[in-house]
């Protein structure tokens, strides 16, 4: 629980850097620049292609005549542009998020080892495409979950608790994974996420829920069109905030418990050793204990 409430405070805390806020603003930065570079390039043809589609749909033509007649205009002309907006704006959003989070996730477990724990030596226990792979594998096995509980949503509390727990789950299998891909030895990882499988599955549903709430941003943007280019980016920075934040909370405590278990380690081993600890390793288990009350 000490580490687990620690961990905790610390990544709130670290959430407040301005490289993390820096980080964090980066899908919104990287969605103007690839709509703008989208719409130069393709504007007018998905406008065109969508009113031809919209004009096309023999079943519509009807309405669209009928809602002519009303407004007095050309609706399909006035309807195709913001098809285009609200079909490209999920999938710029969904691309955004992806590129900043492959890089944002490393970046923030080395700014946590570089400021609490930099004599913590770094083992390079996984490959950049280890941890992709694995990534991809034990996300295609939450899609089956979802998918398979789906029937059981239907009963009212089980909707409040499987979806936040599989994807809680998820969570804790990717983020402790990339948190001690770089500093463990694949057997401390394997240690590691044996001995803390609880509070880390507890940290990976906690964030599943957090991640839930620009959801209710991004359903308002949806539901009133007005302040869609409002909430819409508004949902998208909380996003990576709430991504961020889970990423420096499972740092902080993968890194901390990596630390800790070195610690006993060498402190088994010299006692083996001599039969009680030496001196100097009495001293530098005190020095590495030290650091994890270092910011």
């Amino acid at each position: 629980m000490r580490l687990l409430l620690d961990s905790f405070w610390r990544a709130v805390a670290y959430c407040m850097l301005p490289r993390v806020i820096v980080l964090s603003l980066l899908p919104l930065g990287l969605m103007v620049l690839l709509a703008a570079g989208l719409g130069y390039f393709y504007w007018e043809a998905a406008v065109a292609w969508t009113r031809g589609a919209l004009d096309a749909w023999p079943l519509l033509s009807s309405f669209w005549a009928w809602i002519g007649r009303l407004f007095s205009g050309d609706v399909t002309a006035m309807l195709a542009p913001l098809v285009v907006v609200f079909a490209a704006t999920p999938l710029i959003v969904v691309i955004s998020l992806l590129v900043v989070a492959g890089f944002m996730a490393p970046a923030l477990t080395k700014l946590v080892g570089q400021r609490r724990f930099p004599s913590l030596e770094q083992k390079k226990g996984a490959s950049f495409l280890g941890s992709v792979a694995r990534s991809l594998g034990v996300t295609l096995l939450a899609l089956i979950a979802l998918v398979v509980s789906m029937p059981l949503w239907l009963i009212p509390p089980l909707v409040l608790i499987l979806p936040p727990l599989i994807w809680g789950w998820l969570t804790y299998r990717v983020m402790s994974f990339d948190a001690l891909a770089e500093h463990a030895s694949p057997e401390e990882r394997a240690t590691l996420l044996r001995a803390h499988r609880l509070p880390l599955l507890c940290i990976g549903v906690l964030c599943g829920y957090l991640g839930a709430a620009p959801s209710i941003v991004w359903a308002s943007g949806l539901l009133f069109a007005a302040a869609f280019f409002v909430l819409v980016p508004i949902a998208i920075w909380i996003y990576t905030l709430v991504f961020a934040f889970s990423a420096l909370w499972f740092a902080h405590y993968c890194l901390d418990a990596l630390a800790q278990l070195r610690a006993q380690r060498a402190v088994a081993a010299a006692s083996g050793a001599d039969g009680a600890p030496a001196p100097e390793v009495a001293e530098a288990n005190k020095a590495a204990l030290s650091q994890w009350g270092s910011p």
